[in-house]
């Protein structure tokens, strides 16, 4: 039975503990840099410290190539992490064996950003979702094939797939987008996890599927008390839909805090500048405008000390020479910047 029974709101139970967590990749070389024996080192992940409380929607925002993906994929533990520990339950999953990682994956999923490149086109929708009921076998104990269909039903009808019976047998190229990745959180949620990664769900999807696919999230942490990481590159949806939310450039945290207060009080320029490119849906109003040049700096190349500088209105030589750390400047409000009140000050000047 998925349901889990007595699920009011949110906890104070950490589910999921994340310290110093880093993964760097070594990039291909050509040949004249292999001959040099030179190393370059893509820092997609630096460093990063948080908790995640059980039921919480966890969010992580941030433009593309900031390293978003590969901290979901590994505290999932897809990727191999190059330092830091993850602790899930009390338990340090960090460097889990096959077999540990395998009783580990009914606990904890992913779901992908592309619901085409996930859901084999081969397979009907009920083999798709009942995959991972056939590999895990083993660590559920005892399933049959009637037990097998009665939780692949129970799976699509929680995700609104209905009647389900109407959906097993179709194959991925006869379902709209939302259907597809709809699919995809069923076949998540068969092996009854606590813990998913959401990797941009919602993003290969038209405006008007998007509402839907969230609202069975959502639906899901009411009725299952299923924790979620939701990775966005969207903060005016992630406001609505994470209860906390995280900005993330080049591998780090730049700003922590509850999504409301987030977005309504940014600290950080590089938060602030996000929030600005927000479509504001009326023609009429007034559009905060924030000078930020530039784009996302090369993983491999990260300028030193604050790795926001060459972008940053606000930039002084500090700034240049010394990294900020991400320390507490109001209850539950996490920044990392030097001047955070200044960049905050010229924010509401030009609202």
């Amino acid at each position: 039975m998925l349901v889990l029974e007595g699920y009011s709101a949110l906890s104070h139970e950490v589910l999921l503990n994340v310290s110093n967590l880093t993964k760097h990749f070594e990039a291909k070389q050509g040949l004249k840099a292999t001959l040099l024996r030179k190393r370059t080192i893509i820092k997609a992940v630096d460093g990063v410290t948080f908790t995640v409380r059980k039921s919480e929607i966890f969010g992580v925002a941030g433009e593309s190539g900031c390293g978003k993906t590969t901290l979901g994929r590994t505290i999932t533990r897809l990727t191999e992490p190059t330092n830091g520990t993850i602790t899930y339950r009390g338990q340090d999953i960090t460097h889990l064996d096959e077999n540990a990682i395998r009783a580990l994956r009914s606990k904890i999923q992913i779901v992908f950003q592309d619901p085409y490149e996930s859901i084999n086109p081969r397979m009907p929708v009920f083999e798709i979702v009942a995959e991972g009921l056939r590999i895990n076998k083993r660590v559920l104990k005892v399933i049959d094939e009637d037990d097998l269909l009665q939780r692949v039903k129970r799976a699509l009808e929680l995700v609104q797939l209905n009647p389900a019976e109407q959906f097993m047998q179709r194959y991925p190229h006869e379902l709209s987008g939302g259907q597809r990745q709809r699919v995809a959180i069923a076949r998540a949620l068969t092996l009854g996890p606590e813990f998913i990664v959401a990797d941009e769900p919602v993003s290969m999807l038209d405006a008007s599927i998007r509402a839907e696919v969230l609202n069975v999230m959502m639906d899901l942490r009411e009725k299952l008390g299923i924790t979620f990481l939701f990775i966005t590159h969207d903060l005016a949806l992630s406001k609505h839909v994470a209860d906390t939310l995280c900005i993330m450039y080049l591998g780090k945290f730049v700003e922590l805090a509850q999504s409301e207060e987030l977005v309504t009080k940014p600290l950080h320029p590089y938060t602030q500048a996000l929030i600005a490119a927000i479509p504001i849906p009326d023609p009429d109003g007034r559009k905060v405008k924030i000078l930020v040049g530039g784009e996302v700096a090369n993983a491999a190349n990260i300028p030193p000390a604050c790795r926001f500088h060459p972008r940053c209105p606000y930039a002084k030589e500090l700034c240049k020479s010394q990294e900020p750390e991400l320390i507490e400047v109001e209850s539950g409000h996490y920044v990392a910047c030097h001047f955070y009140q200044e960049a905050y000050e010229a924010f509401k000047a030009a609202r």
